[in-house]
């Protein structure tokens, strides 16, 4: 499963979601599960979700479970720390990678800006329900 697979089905699929990956702009067939619905198809995209899936209020959920304060509305490192995933620079410029960031992987700041923008619009894409102050 991609990264940002990862990242989508734990938010947008938080009580099941097997082999996944987050479906690419171009994808041309939606599909829809519940919130807690499970995988996907043999093909591996996330399910859409159709909007019913509060993504403020799953992360907000568990940032109060987190036992340390995480700033995932801003910072893609808490919000990859928030998920159980690595949070390290390897990690997140494979995410670029994933995500064709075309900007250079050694400004971090400037990348993880972008990251954590584009995490938010593939959640939105994905089917979940963004708060307006944190889309572009």
């Amino acid at each position: 499963m991609s990264l940002l697979g990862t990242i989508v089905s734990k938010i947008l699929h938080p009580f099941g979601g097997g082999e996944a990956k987050a479906e690419t702009p171009d994808a041309t067939t939606p599909t829809s599960a519940p919130a807690g619905g499970s995988g996907g198809a043999a093909g591996g995209d996330v399910p859409k979700v159709d909007g019913k899936v509060d993504v403020e209020a799953v992360l907000n959920d568990l940032a109060s479970k987190a036992g340390q304060p995480l700033n995932w509305r801003t910072s893609i490192v808490d919000l990859m720390k928030l998920l159980n995933l690595d949070s390290s620079l390897s990690a997140r410029k494979e995410l670029a990678q994933e995500l064709h960031y075309s900007g250079d992987t050694s400004d971090s700041a400037t990348m993880n800006v972008w990251l954590h923008k584009q995490v938010i619009k593939k959640l939105e894409e994905n089917g979940g329900k963004v708060p307006d102050d944190l889309k572009d």
